[in-house]
């Protein structure tokens, strides 16, 4: 609990000032991934990541070009039963470039990355929607995506879990498709995912 409110406030357990540090990562089979770390010892985070990068056979190498850098809000379904299409004009004016129904009958907004927060405040005002969530996040282009088989599917299910255990690591995101994967495989391997 006191690591989770230390973190909030941009500090570790001791005090010290957490730093962003980013990892860019092939993995077998050309998977791209991008993970996001906050940490106090840049020095040991390299170390233990690069690790286990090269514990499952993937390398540190430039992967942000396949990816692009997105604000992400969601908003609550409300009362009004708000649709898409009632939310449209008024989001692409706040500074949204997408908008869509969400699998819970909520609505998300896409923006640029630096909008997130303006338009998020704006929509909230002009309509009343309450927000779920607001986040910045690293999308996959949709011409990179790339189809795993099962082997693949679990060697970065392995490598996801190793990264779940490591409490720096904040998200992380891959260009992966589902293919042909079982639901099963899949719905394991991207509940890992940030996006």
């Amino acid at each position: 609990m006191e690591a989770a409110i230390a973190r909030g406030q941009g500090k570790s357990t001791s005090g010290a000032i957490l730093k962003p540090l980013n990892f860019e990562v092939i993995l077998p089979s050309t998977v791209a991934l991008i993970i996001e770390t906050e940490t106090d010892n840049v020095a040991r985070t390299q170390m233990e990541l690069r690790m286990l990068i090269k514990w499952h056979k993937g390398n540190v190498t430039p992967t942000n070009y396949l990816f692009t850098k997105k604000g992400r809000i969601a908003f609550e379904k409300d009362d009004k039963g708000l649709t898409v299409d009632d939310v449209l004009d008024e989001a692409i004016e706040a500074g949204a470039v997408d908008v869509e129904e969400s699998e819970d009958g909520g609505i998300v907004v896409w923006t640029e990355a630096v909008n997130t927060t303006a338009t998020a405040l704006a929509l909230k005002e002009k309509l009343g929607l309450k927000v779920e969530s607001s986040d910045v996040i690293w999308d996959k282009n949709e011409d990179t995506g790339v189809e795993i088989d099962e082997d693949a599917a679990r060697n970065m299910s392995a490598f996801l879990d190793a990264l779940e255990d490591n409490s720096e690591v904040q998200n992380v995101y891959a260009n992966v498709l589902q293919g042909g994967l079982s639901d099963e495989v899949w719905e394991n391997m991207v509940d890992k995912l940030a996006a």
